[in-house]
């Protein structure tokens, strides 16, 4: 079942269709043949065999006459998957056939093995031809640390975030993403607040809880007041005492309805149903560790039963 990240980051580009075709431009240095409109079109490929395939998504470029100029199958890869080298050709053959036109393939893939292993051209049969899938993955993201940038490309910055949010420069990437959601309204600040943080291992979740909470205390507004609440939100009850030295004493403390609506939101993102029993287990609990945990418990979860194991 398609995690919170994989989905996450196909309704970045099912909500801005204008998205991918920039990034081929900017990112990949395609010509992308001009257009006046971006759209996402239904993304099952249905043949005359016994199996259906479905692409992630599938957005049609057309110029201002109405036809189409370019089709993109894009694809999120988090992990390697061999079915996937024979899948591709079939989207692309599939929608050129159908559209009559040029057809790539972009793929979402944030871990730098998983993009290189996507990016390997596909054989199609004794070197005769073949298929080269686009990648966009930490070697083609750029590490965006000016906030000015980032909200310049709120969705790009997210990206960089994700791509390179351990590294070198991770926590500088980190911020101007944060910085960046400020122009985006809460829902979609949140899961791709989700989104970041999931990416990010230990050390840097530590250091970005270490400097949010030393702002914090030296007074100054790094954030929109909604992203320093999703920041809080991550961050562990238990670092949070001794940090302010009493100074800042019972912050955040009490804020049950938060956590669980933070859950409930990444559940219904995630595409998992509840029953009502599960419903009213999440509003009794009054145990803010328990709720942390089913908030991690989220990635990977296959039911909202995992979840709530």
């Amino acid at each position: 079942m398609p995690t919170l990240e994989h989905n996450a980051l196909v309704e970045m580009f099912r909500e801005d269709p204008a998205l991918a075709p920039r990034l081929l431009a900017t990112l990949f240095h395609v010509e992308v043949p001009p257009h006046d409109s971006a759209a996402v079109v239904e993304s099952s490929l249905d043949q005359l065999l016994p199996v259906e395939f479905r692409a992630d998504l599938v957005l049609e470029l057309r110029d201002a006459s109405g036809t189409i100029v370019l089709a993109i199958v894009l694809e999120v890869q988090r992990d390697m998957d061999p079915n996937k080298k024979f899948s591709w050709p079939t989207y692309v053959t599939v929608v050129r056939a159908k559209t009559r036109c040029r057809t790539v393939v972009l793929v979402v893939a944030p871990d730098a093995g998983v993009a290189a292993w996507a990016a390997e051209r596909i054989d199609l049969g004794l070197g005769l031809g073949y298929v080269a899938p686009l990648v966009l993955g930490p070697a083609v993201v750029p590490e965006i640390t000016d906030p000015g940038e980032a909200e310049a490309e709120t969705e790009l910055a997210v990206l960089s975030a994700v791509a390179h949010g351990n590294g070198p420069n991770g926590l500088a990437v980190v911020l101007a993403a944060l910085v960046a959601l400020g122009r985006l309204d809460q829902e979609h600040a949140m899961v791709y607040f989700q989104l970041i943080w999931n990416a990010l291992r230990e050390p840097m979740r530590q250091a970005l809880e270490a400097l949010v909470m030393e702002r914090q205390i030296e007074g100054e507004a790094a954030f929109p007041p909604f992203v320093q609440k999703l920041i809080d939100r991550g961050m562990r009850e238990g670092e949070l005492k001794g940090i302010r030295e009493g100074k800042l004493e019972g912050i955040r403390e009490g804020k049950l309805e938060g956590k669980r609506d933070t859950l409930l939101r990444l559940l219904a993102r995630a595409g998992m149903a509840l029953t009502e029993d599960e419903g009213a287990r999440i509003q009794a609990c009054t145990d803010i560790a328990t709720l942390d945990r089913w908030i991690d418990n989220v990635l990977g979860a296959k039911t909202a039963a995992d979840v709530l194991s």
